[in-house]
């Protein structure tokens, strides 16, 4: 009997004993990262892809045979070089041919214009008083007109030996030629592009066709500037459906005033098709699928308690809560997994 009443006592205590592990354990605070909820800005997107194009280039070429002499960067003051920015109407190089300009006859011409429109004057002069018939009259006019034609023919000729940015952009090729050489006609001296402004051609899933419109703002990015997001529009879309790809075409102009993205670069666009300010969003990584809907958890006074929310927009990273949380509250954004509602929690970031 006695070592029934012992065993009885010894069942007891370890039952007690048990019972304080187990309200030890209860009150064991689970470590978690925890931020404040504030009201933000979400966007949702379609995403693409596609090759940033410049929106000017112009190849220049030697329009005579000469010799070749390189300009200097006015800016610089040293021999124009890849990279150089260039504005229209600079001159990057000339081509020097004595006999050419000879037989332009510049300054023959000139003088014959001067002549012709002191006929044409004194004709007209002439013919208010009725010293010379209106066939005279005519005829100086003809003269003077041809004269003048002559000369604009002649400066034609003579820009054949400067070598003249017509756009404003970047120099991006310039072959090298010692500075004296004699090249022919048709010999490639510079290649300048102009891509302050850019544009891509996309190519976009027929799904999106009812919701992408001209005007859209695109975000995009390149590997090369993952700390910049440069800012674009949808500009022009095509009404047809590829029937191969099930697609259709669209063209986005970049503003690229900083010069980040070069000509040739493949480009993430993301395409701006809807935008909610002041909500409450949340990383969707947070998110937990439960039988009864999607929850998360929010620390109340170092209690996790599980919330059932409501959705809206949503991205890559990122959805708007539009029921179940308020502005303020505190909710778990790491260490989430284990826990269960009500568990005791501790903030540790």
């Amino acid at each position: 009997m006695k070592k029934i009443i012992i065993a009885i006592a010894f069942l007891i205590a370890l039952a007690a004993c048990r019972n304080e592990d187990q309200n030890l354990t209860a009150d064991v605070e689970i470590p978690v990262s925890a931020e404040e909820i504030k009201l933000k800005t979400i966007e949702e997107f379609v995403n693409t892809t596609g090759t940033a194009f410049p929106r000017g280039e112009i190849e220049l070429k030697s329009r005579i045979a000469a010799t070749y002499f390189l300009e200097k960067n006015p800016r610089t003051g040293k021999m124009w070089k890849m990279g150089d920015k260039v504005k229209a109407g600079e001159l990057i190089a000339r081509l020097e041919d004595e006999e050419y300009v000879n037989s332009v006859q510049m300054e023959t011409n000139q003088l014959n214009l001067e002549l012709m429109e002191t006929e044409l004057r004194k004709q007209e002069s002439l013919y208010e008083k009725g010293g010379v018939t209106l066939k005279e009259l005519k005829t100086a006019g003809i003269n003077y007109e041809n004269a003048k034609t002559t000369v604009i023919n002649s400066r034609l000729q003579l820009e054949k030996t400067k070598i003249v940015a017509p756009i404003d952009g970047v120099i991006v090729d310039l072959p090298y030629y010692t500075q004296g050489t004699q090249i022919e006609t048709g010999i490639t001296v510079v290649k300048i592009m102009d891509y302050q402004t850019m544009y891509m051609d996309v190519q976009l899933p027929e799904k999106y066709i009812s919701v992408i419109e001209p005007g859209q703002i695109v975000k995009l990015t390149n590997y090369t500037i993952p700390e910049d997001t440069i800012i674009g529009n949808v500009t022009q879309l095509s009404p047809a459906i590829d029937a191969d790809t099930r697609s259709f075409k669209g063209i986005v102009s970049i503003d690229n005033n900083d010069y980040l993205l070069r000509p040739g670069m493949f480009v993430k666009a993301d395409i701006v098709t809807n935008q909610m300010d002041s909500v409450i969003v949340i990383p969707k990584n947070i998110i937990l699928s439960r039988q009864r809907g999607k929850t998360v958890f929010v620390v109340d006074r170092g209690i996790a308690v599980e919330r059932i929310i409501e959705t809206g927009l949503e991205n890559m990273t990122e959805i708007e809560v539009t029921s179940g949380l308020s502005k303020n509250e505190r909710i778990v954004t790491g260490g989430f997994e284990t826990l269960g509602n009500r568990s005791k929690v501790k903030i540790i970031k």
